[in-house]
């Protein structure tokens, strides 16, 4: 057993707010640690989304009735805290999506698309979720620009060396994680940023990871583009969110033509809506981004550095007790080389592939994630075509982790004694 000493938990305390999370899956209590994929819905995000379906659904920015003004009131005030949970003042600065995937493609299709020529370089890692890595292997395609990537140390963990060593006068972008998905590492943003600029280029953060977990702040990184997703936040699916520099937002042309990211209109031409309504065409999703808004008060009620402590205690405890199970072998760096990395581990198993590891759990109630997590170069890298994930959450318990880490152990010598 684990000789990390626990504090009192944030599961005791905040469980109760998600239902999902009270009840059975093939008759075993429900053990869900695949929050790095979705997260549950707490309560109060379920009672907004009914809320505004139930009372105030309308179009926005569109009506002179009273139900368009709450819909609009709602659907703006979800941007203001999306804008102040970033760390940003100008709600102008954020761009609602579909997705973090969306939110990229965005920021590829404008901005690099007008920007980048032959000869020009755009940076990313071996590390990103192919989000950040195919969007740019489009623009590269179509504009001549040249794709580089950087490589991870030993252990894991972004290679600063090799990110110097690339960055040069050509390098006009780099696109990176802050938080790796596959591997759990932190990555340095703000020194990425400052060598960047100082070679001219800008940087787009891929957030996805870091934001239910830890603090961010878009004035502290110093980044220029930043995305992140609902779905990972407590909020609902279908919904994301762009902050980017007012500057090079205004810079850039529209991303999709149609209604709402108009000015006016004529037969010939058009002119464009101020910030962000440029960039969003269309009828939005208002709904989600008042359950998002919701999501996000949520979190920052509980407040992220208490959210980040507690799940570092998490972490070292499920790292603990995989690290003692037979033939495993876990991607990353461990909470002693790196005391802020995420709360998830990826691992493979000697000799088992990690679907069939993935499936024996769920007949026991327990929900891991299983294949390339969506980073199949990385994979390939590390010479694996896939690897078994647990992600965790504040509400996660120790008692959960044990339970997992025990069915794990026996279901790995339940394989391997029917191979």
């Amino acid at each position: 057993m684990s000789s990390v000493t626990l504090a009192p938990d944030l599961a005791s305390r905040y469980r109760s707010d998600f239902p999902v999370l009270d009840q059975q899956v093939n008759g075993r209590p429900l053990i869900y640690l695949d929050y790095a994929a979705t997260s549950q819905k707490p309560r109060q995000v379920l009672e907004a989304l009914d809320h505004y379906y139930r009372c105030d659904n309308a179009n926005v920015h569109r009506g002179a009735h009273s139900l368009s003004a709450r819909a609009t009131d709602a659907f703006e005030a979800a941007r203001g805290i999306t804008a102040s949970f970033v760390g940003s003042s100008d709600p102008a600065e954020i761009v609602f999506t579909r997705n973090a995937t969306e939110a990229i493609n965005l920021v590829a299709f404008t901005w690099a698309l007008d920007q980048l020529g032959p000869g020009d370089e755009i940076l990313t890692t071996v590390m990103e979720h192919h989000s950040n890595l195919v969007p740019w292997q489009l623009v590269a395609a179509r504009t001549g620009a040249v794709l580089r990537h950087v490589g991870i140390t030993t252990s894991g963990q972004l290679d600063l060396d090799d990110l110097r060593s690339q960055l040069s006068s050509r390098t006009r972008l780099v696109a990176l994680v802050h938080v790796s998905n596959t591997l759990g590492c932190l990555n340095p943003i703000a020194e990425v940023v400052d060598l960047a600029h100082h070679v001219g280029a800008r940087v787009l953060v891929d957030a996805c990871q870091s934001l239910p977990h830890v603090p961010v702040d878009v004035t502290s990184l110093g980044c220029d583009w930043l995305v992140g997703s609902s779905h990972k936040l407590c909020g609902p699916t279908g919904m994301g969110f762009l902050w980017g520099r007012r500057e090079l937002l205004e810079q850039a042309p529209p991303f999709l033509g149609g209604g709402e990211m108009i000015d006016e209109v004529f037969l010939e031409r058009s002119t464009w809506a101020a910030l962000p309504h440029k960039f969003e065409a269309g009828t939005p999703a208002i709904g989600e981004a008042v359950g998002m808004g919701a999501a996000l008060q949520y979190l920052k009620t509980i407040g992220l550095e208490t959210i980040h402590q507690w799940e570092q205690k998490l972490t070292a405890h499920l790292w603990e007790r995989l690290a003692a199970i037979d033939g495993i072998r876990l991607l990353g760096p461990s909470p002693q080389q790196q005391p802020d990395r995420a709360a998830l581990a990826a691992f493979v198993l000697e000799g088992l592939h990690a679907n069939d590891v993935a499936a024996l759990l769920d007949a026991y109630g327990i929900c891991i994630r299983s294949g390339h997590h969506c980073t199949q170069p990385l994979h390939r890298l590390l010479g694996m075509t896939g690897s078994a994930r647990a992600s965790l959450a504040f509400t996660t318990t120790t008692a959960e982790i044990d339970a997992f880490c025990d069915e794990l152990a026996s279901s790995a010598a339940f394989l391997r004694e029917h191979a």
